[in-house]
């Protein structure tokens, strides 16, 4: 909401904003009822017919479309063992459809549309905006499901990325943020019921659900006015230079995914004579190998 507001604000940009329920948006964006340069559609990113209607009304009413934000998600917390229940299956594959399924689709629409479409105005190409999480790199308890979710986006992206050719002019970036004041974590968070096994208040998932449910904490999250700055600006940095292909939004979020790197850098280091001892014929040689090289 922050982006589109920050977007419809702009004199000459115009806003393709989407909600499953878009009614909702026009009080919330004050040019959606005033300016031709906002265009309001409703869509579930869970249904490929809601998808492409709303690709064709975004086409139809300004012809092109120059970015895409995929930022439809939510969370779901709680015990993933949870998720052998009918019920907590359901909620599971809801996740995936939501927070991965339907990014891969309108990442795919956004391919079509700026190689095929957008010429027909005077231009090729445009820019992929990805919104996973430091959670789409580093993993946590209790959330499980959202983190299979960010890291398929974060997958799926990058290998998109390099799928394309270089003179369709289609830039992908994966936008990581750390702790942002939005309703995330209050309205837009889905819970799988207790599991008896991690009853303990030192479980994890406990102790990090206790984070997550404090409000004094939440204060500390950045504003979400400068991560939509934020992501404002990199699409800007499209018509001079390549886009970095992932791009951490507050300190926390840089500082966690920096440390994760560091430490599967390490992990790879200490199972390097493991990992190499497979290319070796001789077995003897490669078990004399092992106890040369590896250590605990």
């Amino acid at each position: 909401m922050a982006l589109a507001q920050q977007i419809a604000a702009h004199p000459t940009h115009r806003l393709v904003a989407t909600a499953r329920n878009s009614s909702k948006l026009t009080g919330l964006i004050p040019e959606a009822g005033s300016s031709d340069r906002v265009h309001l559609i409703d869509l579930d990113v869970t249904s490929d017919d809601a998808i492409v209607a709303a690709i064709d009304s975004a086409l139809a009413k300004f012809g092109r479309i120059d970015v895409f934000v995929n930022n439809a998600g939510y969370g779901l917390m709680g015990d993933n063992e949870s998720a052998l229940t009918p019920e907590g299956k359901a909620k599971a594959r809801r996740q995936l459809d939501t927070n991965l399924w339907g990014v891969t689709q309108l990442s795919l629409q956004a391919v079509r549309v700026f190689r095929d479409e957008n010429p027909k105005t005077g231009q090729q190409g445009g820019v992929v905006l990805n919104v996973t999480s430091l959670g789409g790199f580093a993993g946590f308890p209790g959330t499980a499901f959202y983190h299979a979710a960010k890291f398929g986006v974060e997958g799926f992206t990058e290998g998109l990325s390099k799928e394309v050719r270089p003179e369709w002019n289609i830039h992908f970036c994966i936008i990581e943020p750390g702790g942002t004041r939005t309703n995330f974590a209050s309205g837009s968070m889905d819970w799988f019921e207790p599991h008896p096994a991690y009853a303990a208040a030192d479980t994890p998932t406990r102790i990090l659900e206790g984070y997550i449910k404090d409000p004094n904490m939440q204060q500390t999250w950045t504003p979400v006015e400068r991560v939509a700055k934020a992501m404002y600006q990199v699409v800007a940095l499209a018509k001079t230079k390549s886009l970095p292909i992932r791009l951490p939004l507050t300190e926390g979020a840089w500082q966690v995914i920096k440390a994760e790197v560091a430490s599967v850098d390490k992990e790879l280091e200490r199972v390097k004579p493991l990992s190499v001892s497979v290319e070796i014929d001789d077995a003897n040689k490669a078990g004399q190998f092992l106890v040369d090289n590896y250590s605990n």
